[in-house]
C-alpha cells in the first residue's frame, strides 16, 4: 500500500468536520480550563467505592517508598510485617527495604556481568543484548526477585538499617549504575572478543564487582553483620534480642515459607494454565527464578479471597497509572471517561492491550481486604507504599472491574489452588524471552 500524504484537502475536510461538532466550543472550553482528567472524571466513583469491607485485615501505618521503584520489595515486606505484627502484637513494625535494596544492587550487577559474557559474540544491537543493556541499573522488580534476596540475605528491622537520601530517591544512583554497568559490559565483551584468558576476565570482573560494592556502600551504607533487636509491643512490654544476624532474625521471627508461594497471573496474550519462566529477569545467581502460572482471572480472585479470609495479605502486580486517582485513593475502570469526552472508541481487550504494548505491569501493592456481596467481590482494600498523604492514610479502594482490567498477578500460598491447579506447577515451564 502506498504511503498516505496529508494534503490541504485533508486539512480542510478535517477542519470542516471539527467545526460541525455541535458541542465543540463547550467541550473545548471545559478541557482547556480543567484539563483532560478533570473533565473526564466520573464523580460517582467515590460513591460506588464507599463503605466498609466484609473481609479486612487489621493493619497499621503504611510505608513510603518515596521517589524509588522499590514497590516489589515494599510489598513483600508488607506481607512479612503483617505476619509479624499479628504474631508479636506490634502493629506498626517496619522491615528495612534499604537492606535488601543494597544487596539487590550487588546481585543484579553480578548477574548482568554473566549476561554480558554469555552474549559477547553477539552484536550490541542484537535483540537480546539490547534488552540486557536497556536498564541494567534500575530498581524495579518482581516478587520472586524479592524472595531470592530474602532467602539468601534474610531481613532486618528498619532500626538496624534505616533509609537514606539515596534509597528514598534512587534516580541519581540508577543513573550512575546504568553508566557504570554499560561501560563494564563494553569492556567485558571486548575482552572476550579479543580472546583474553579466563583468568584475566575473572580478575577484571572481580574488580568491577568490587567497584559496584563501593558505589552501593557509599550511597546506601553497608549493612552490619549483627544487630540487637529492641522493641516495645502494643501492650507496652519491652523486648530485647541481642546479636542477631539478618538470616537468624528471619528464621527466628518469621514462619512464612516463601517456597510455598506462587505467582498466579493473568496474561491473556499467553496460553492459559501454563507455567512460564522469565529467567532473564533473575537477580540472584543460584536463586529463585522469576516465574508465573497463567490462569483465568476468576482463579486469581478465588485464591486471593481465600488467603485474605485466612488473615494474610496478598502481594499483587498491576498497572497503577491507569484509571486511578492516587490523591483520592481510587482505582476504577470507569474513573475517567476519555471516550465520551472526545467521542472516540478507546476500548481494547486486556489481551490486545498486552499485544500492542498498552498494558504495563508498573507497580506492586498489597491486598488487605475485600467486600463480598453474595460471595462475589465488589471492591478491594489496597495497601500502597506511597505514604499516608495519598488515599485514606495510604490505603486505596479498588473496584472489582479495575481488578479485572489492570491486575496482572497475585502471590498466594499454593495450598489455595485446587489440587488440579497445583499439579500445573509440576509441568516444565515455558521459557520467555525479554521482549515477550
Amino acid at each position: 500500500m502506498p504511503k498516505s500524504e496529508l494534503t490541504k484537502y485533508n486539512y480542510d475536510k478535517m477542519e470542516k468536520n471539527f467545526k460541525n461538532e455541535k458541542l465543540r466550543n463547550l467541550v473545548s472550553r471545559t478541557i482547556i480550563n480543567n484539563g483532560i482528567r478533570n473533565s473526564a472524571r466520573d464523580n460517582h466513583v467515590q460513591e460506588r467505592l464507599s463503605g466498609s469491607f466484609s473481609v479486612e485485615l487489621d493493619t497499621g501505618k503504611v510505608s513510603d517508598q518515596k521517589a524509588s521503584g522499590r514497590c516489589w520489595l515494599f510489598s513483600l515486606l508488607n506481607v512479612l510485617k503483617h505476619d509479624f505484627a499479628k504474631k508479636y502484637d506490634v502493629k506498626d513494625f517496619e522491615l528495612s527495604q534499604g537492606y535488601l535494596f543494597f544487596w539487590d544492587k550487588i546481585e543484579r550487577a553480578n548477574i548482568f556481568y554473566d549476561q554480558m559474557l554469555e552474549t559477547a559474540d553477539l552484536p550490541a544491537d542484537d535483540r537480546l543484548v539490547a534488552c540486557y543493556l536497556a536498564y541494567p541499573g534500575g530498581d524495579g522488580g518482581e516478587w520472586d526477585m524479592a524472595v531470592a534476596l530474602v532467602q539468601k540475605y534474610g531481613v532486618m528491622p528498619t532500626s538496624a538499617f534505616p533509609e537514606s537520601n539515596v534509597t528514598n530517591n534512587t534516580r541519581d544512583l540508577n543513573e550512575v549504575l546504568n553508566l557504570k554497568l554499560r561501560l563494564d559490559g563494553l569492556k567485558l565483551r571486548k575482552l572476550v572478543q579479543d580472546k583474553a584468558s579466563d583468568d584475566d576476565i575473572k580478575a577484571t570482573r572481580k574488580t568491577m564487582l568490587a567497584e559496584i560494592y563501593r558505589i552501593a556502600g557509599y550511597a546506601c551504607g553497608v549493612p552490619r553483620e549483627t544487630f540487637d533487636f529492641e522493641y516495645r509491643d502494643d501492650k507496652k512490654k519491652y523486648h530485647l534480642d541481642k546479636g542477631l544476624t539478618p538470616q537468624k532474625f528471619y528464621q527466628k521471627y518469621f514462619d512464612i515459607d516463601l517456597d510455598d508461594y506462587v505467582s498466579v497471573s493473568n496474561y491473556p496474550n499467553k496460553e492459559m494454565r501454563k507455567l512460564y519462566n522469565m529467567s532473564f529477569a533473575d537477580n540472584v545467581v543460584g536463586g529463585r527464578h522469576v516465574h508465573f502460572l497463567n490462569m483465568p482471572m476468576k482463579i486469581l480472585k478465588q485464591v486471593a479471597i481465600k488467603q485474605l479470609k485466612d488473615g494474610q495479605a496478598v502481594w499483587f502486580g498491576n498497572d497503577v497509572a491507569t484509571q486511578s486517582n492516587s490523591k483520592a485513593g481510587l482505582l476504577d475502570s470507569k474513573l475517567y471517561h476519555y471516550d465520551e469526552l472526545f467521542d472516540v472508541d478507546l476500548s481494547m481487550s486486556k489481551k490486545d492491550r498486552f499485544s500492542y504494548y498498552q498494558a504495563v505491569p508498573s507497580h506492586a501493592m498489597t491486598l488487605t481486604g475485600v467486600d463480598l456481596v453474595d460471595d462475589k467481590p465488589t471492591k478491594w482494600k489496597v495497601e500502597n507504599s506511597w505514604g499516608e498523604k495519598v488515599g485514606e492514610k495510604g490505603y486505596f479502594k479498588m473496584s472489582d472491574s479495575w481488578m479485572n482490567d489492570y491486575v496482572y498477578e497475585v502471590i498466594v500460598n499454593k495450598k489455595y489452588l485446587s489440587s488440579a491447579d497445583q499439579a500445573l506447577l509440576n509441568q516444565k515451564p515455558i521459557e520467555l524471552q525479554p521482549w515477550e
